[in-house]
């Protein structure tokens, strides 16, 4: 495996460079009281959970893992999907080749593979869920349209969430590193158990406090999380280069919750509340 490459930033600001900071070896566990995370308040009422969380890196790796067979496995089943998120609004030629490309029914339990290319969210283990097609599809999008600008790959970027590890399968075909963290120790030996066969030399991934975000990996050109939160952690928005943008849930008035897209520029930081979404509750610590 090549060690990490430290990526330039694509942004639309001047980008501001890279932490000179040496990188760790890989996987990493984050210590309980590393960085010191926001408070969270509990998340009051039902919600209906959202769990958005990792594949492919290069050509060769694509025809490694995206074989022309039947079932599951066809190129076909997954050229559905994605004709339904373009009909769903999904524009980005890059998003849409990521989700032809990642076989989604390796990330959900056996019982529920028929299932997997369907557009919606189904349980992983632990109260949590991967998020439908849609919403992965959404995020990534609202990322590469604010740190891409020129089109090209991300930098990289911070996932706050691995859960089972399909979101930043995903995001290894869009960005040149990804760094993931989740809290959950079950779905963190899970992610890797997922995401170890593809041998992603750019998907790092942590088990930690993810409000706390990952400084040693700082800055990232794009931040995306996969819980919501009554406010942005500040160690987010510190850890988010100039230029880059950031995608979360987070709940606005009403106790509803919506997507919204942070963008730091040399001016300052600018929010933007989108869609209302479902995702699981924000929280500190690990267990």
């Amino acid at each position: 495996m090549k060690p990490p490459v430290k990526p330039p930033f694509s942004s639309s600001a001047k980008p501001v460079s890279p932490v000179a900071a040496k990188r760790p070896g890989f996987p990493v566990r984050l210590e309980p009281d590393a960085g010191t995370p926001s408070a969270t308040k509990k998340v009051a009422g039902r919600a209906h959970p959202e769990r958005a969380t990792g594949i492919i890196d290069s050509k060769k790796q694509v025809k490694a893992v995206v074989p022309g067979g039947v079932g599951l496995d066809s190129k076909a089943v997954r050229a559905r999907m994605v004709q339904k998120l373009a009909a769903q609004g999904i524009s980005d030629a890059q998003v849409l080749a990521a989700m032809g490309h990642v076989e989604r029914h390796r990330f959900v339990d056996t019982a529920l593979v028929n299932q997997a290319y369907e557009d919606t969210s189904l349980p992983i283990g632990l109260g949590q869920t991967i998020s439908k097609p849609n919403v992965v599809a959404r995020m990534l999008e609202l990322l590469r349209q604010g740190a891409a600008g020129s089109g090209g790959k991300l930098g990289r970027v911070l996932e706050i969430g691995t859960g089972c590890g399909y979101q930043a399968a995903v995001l290894s075909e869009l960005a040149r590193e990804v760094y993931s963290i989740e809290r959950l120790r079950g779905l963190h030996e899970k992610a890797r158990e997922n995401l170890r066969v593809f041998r992603l030399a750019n998907v790092h991934l942590l088990f930690g406090d993810g409000m706390a975000g990952y400084a040693k990996g700082a800055p990232y050109a794009a931040i995306v999380a996969a819980a919501g939160g009554e406010a942005i952690p500040p160690a987010w928005v510190e850890q988010l280069a100039v230029g880059g943008r950031l995608v979360a849930p987070m709940h606005v008035a009403g106790g509803a919750q919506a997507l919204v897209v942070l963008d730091k520029t040399p001016q300052g930081v600018t929010q933007t509340v989108l869609e209302a979404v479902h995702f699981v509750p924000l929280k500190s610590g690990t267990s």
